[in-house]
């Protein structure tokens, strides 16, 4: 595979360790420190939020009294085929136009419209920061991966630098949209007609992928909620609370880098149990740590799926299979939702200093108790990751008690024949 990403150590053999909240980065601590990236291209930075208020708010914000700044925000209307265009910035709408597109999905608007309309922006005089404000509930890693493309030497975003990708979120409401069963289609945010992800999908994405995580709300007023943000978001990732504080020079003074963003987001390095601080009143979040170096057993996994991954929690990681040794496998769940698939072979996996990555499960799920306390839904996971687990005995013989047997995986890894 590509790219692969370090695992954090194991911090204890209890698989549902949950050690105190952990070291994070506040940009608050960070927000005057100069840039110095001595890069004098036009800075680009990638807004991604699942609520148009908000997307609204923060463009409005990051315009409005700063003059060299202007905002691109695209909106797919699936049923019309067509992308709405609008272009913004301190003295109001420069552009609101409605464009055909050959498929009303997000990769063919940042081809067919975002590609073209950000070169134009960028050889503008006028401006020296361009933000794209992604249509609601669009996922920003595919699109910065794109664009980060475009913006090397020779091709047609050259003149652009990526800066930030950033996320911004409402803690009143986020345990609920990261938690709970709500789907794009229902909130009428989806990208396509047949749009099914559900919001915690995608905000989990948004989260895990964004260099810096904008909120707003009370963080004492919704603990539960502040708290999954840091459960979430990258180990490496700044925090901004206050959609207010958010100027477009936070965004501006720094630059992307692509791999640490590809790392974040790959399900090798999802991030582990916070570390290193206090608990907060009112907190009702968790976080367990299931891993092992024993891969599961195809039979009881199935049998036992829907106790291991749905519910009220945000879920990924890695798995092996005994039946299937060689095949590195994802585990990626959200609002109710499972996916699970390969990502390629354990023997091409390394770390982010090329070294090889030992087959092993290890799946990292956050959650929050119920407000009467019923931690039922933490039970359950773990009793059900014990049982799926395959014993010593049954790996004693080699895998041999496996050949020949139905593989009931198939449906979703693709015949062993394929899936390394």
């Amino acid at each position: 595979m590509p790219f692969s990403s370090p695992l954090s150590p194991d911090p204890s053999q209890d698989p549902s360790a949950d050690p105190t909240p952990g070291d994070d980065h506040d940009l608050a601590a960070e927000g005057t420190r100069p840039a110095g990236t001595g890069d004098a291209r036009v800075a680009l930075s990638v807004l991604a939020t699942i609520d148009p208020v908000l997307r609204d708010s923060a463009v409005f914000g990051l315009v409005v009294g700063t003059p060299r700044v202007v905002a691109l925000r695209h909106d797919i209307h699936a049923a019309d085929g067509a992308l709405r265009r609008v272009v913004v910035d301190a003295t109001g709408v420069i552009e609101d136009e409605t464009v055909p597109l050959e498929h009303a999905c997000l990769s063919c608007a940042v081809r067919e419209d975002a590609v073209p309309t950000l070169r134009r922006l960028a050889e503008d005089d006028r401006w020296d920061h361009v933000v794209l404000a992604l249509p609601v509930a669009a996922e920003s890693l595919p699109v910065v991966r794109a664009l980060a493309a475009q913006s090397t030497p020779g091709n047609e975003l050259q003149r652009l630098r990526l800066a930030t990708a950033v996320c911004v979120v409402d803690l009143d409401t986020l345990e609920h949209d990261l938690l709970d069963d709500d789907g794009v289609d229902g909130r009428g945010v989806g990208l396509t007609e047949d749009d099914q992800r559900a919001v915690g999908e995608v905000l989990a994405a948004q989260l895990e992928h964004a260099d810096l995580v904008v909120t707003t709300g009370e963080p004492s007023d919704a603990p539960t909620g502040s708290t999954l943000v840091d459960r979430v978001r990258g180990t490496d990732s700044l925090r901004l609370d206050g959609l207010h504080a958010l100027t477009a020079g936070h965004l501006a003074r720094r630059t992307h880098d692509p791999v640490a963003g590809e790392r974040r987001a790959h399900p090798l390095g999802v991030r582990g149990p916070l570390r290193h601080r206090l608990r907060v009143p009112g907190d009702r979040s968790w976080t367990i740590e299931l891993r092992s170096s024993r891969p599961f057993d195809p039979e009881r996994l199935l049998r036992r799926i829907e106790d291991l991954g749905t519910g009220r929690v945000r879920a990924r990681g890695v798995f092996h299979v005994a039946n299937r040794p060689d095949s590195l496998c994802a585990w990626d769940g959200a609002g109710g939702q499972l996916c699970i698939g390969t990502l390629g072979t354990w023997q091409d996996a390394t770390d982010d200093i090329g070294l090889p990555v030992e087959p092993r499960t290890r799946i990292v799920v956050v959650g929050a108790t119920d407000t009467d306390g019923d931690d039922d839904e933490r039970g359950r996971i773990l009793a059900a990751f014990r049982d799926v687990l395959a014993t010593p005995d049954e790996l004693a013989d080699g895998g041999l008690r496996w050949l020949g047997r139905t593989d009931v995986l198939a449906p979703w890894l693709g015949a062993r024949s394929d899936a390394v």
